[in-house]
């Protein structure tokens, strides 16, 4: 029994270090912060998952740390086949972060001032809180929630690029959202959604350039020094 547990536990922390799960920590922290402080309070939504939450929170009065596992856990099966089993495990565990957050945040008057009447600046800084803590965790080889998985999913069935499936998700999401947020605010929202999108791609590669080149430094000189040493 014990040796089960432990090849599970083996199976778990593969490929995990301590830098990498707090790196998803304080992702999940930031992003969830964002959307509990700035999305929920001014109607600025989202696309994908994060605006489907927004949905039945407004519409069911469900919590977000309710809602957002079902969402993701129902995004995730939809694509498990197409998933490497290493994206699934870190994104399962950055969803449980994640909602844990969101249980912590609730504990809490609003750490923010309410910017309903200042969209432009909400869609501004909701963009920034959800890119920088999304990229985060994406940066660590998962993802925030269903959205990869469900844009996979869609990209496989409908035979469509990648991108066109993103899109998709989004406009449906910003559209079922106009049954609660006016037009103008899904106007902010794509603002919202085009920050986070770029701050997303940012935080993902930020530096891993560098990080090669330096790679491939190293690989060189190991080269050099293993032929001088085979030259005498």
């Amino acid at each position: 029994m014990r040796s089960r547990a432990a090849v599970l536990w083996n199976k778990m922390v593969d490929g995990l270090t301590v830098k990498k799960i707090l790196l998803i920590l304080l992702g999940a922290m930031i992003c969830s912060f964002g959307i509990h402080n700035i999305h929920q309070r001014t109607n600025i939504t989202e696309g994908g998952v994060i605006g489907l939450m927004l949905f039945a929170e407004h519409w069911l009065r469900l919590s977000p740390a309710y809602i957002t596992p079902v969402l993701d856990l129902a995004c995730y099966l939809l694509a498990f086949r197409f998933l490497g089993g290493r994206f699934i495990k870190i994104s399962i565990i950055s969803t449980f972060f994640a909602s844990l957050f969101y249980k912590f945040w609730e504990l809490f008057p609003p750490m923010l001032p309410d910017l309903s009447n200042r969209p432009l600046i909400a869609a501004v800084l909701g963009g920034m809180f959800v890119g920088i803590g999304v990229g985060l965790i994406v940066r660590q080889g998962g993802s925030s929630g269903g959205d990869d998985a469900l844009a996979l999913s869609i990209s496989h069935l409908l035979r469509w690029r990648l991108s066109r499936a993103y899109l998709f998700t989004d406009v449906v999401v910003l559209l079922l959202s106009l049954s609660y947020i006016p037009v103008m605010r899904i106007a902010f929202s794509l603002i919202t959604v085009t920050i986070s999108s770029y701050l997303i791609d940012y935080v993902r590669g930020y530096g891993t350039a560098k990080e090669t080149a330096k790679e491939d430094n190293q690989i060189l000189k190991a080269g050099t020094r293993l032929s001088a040493e085979a030259a005498d």
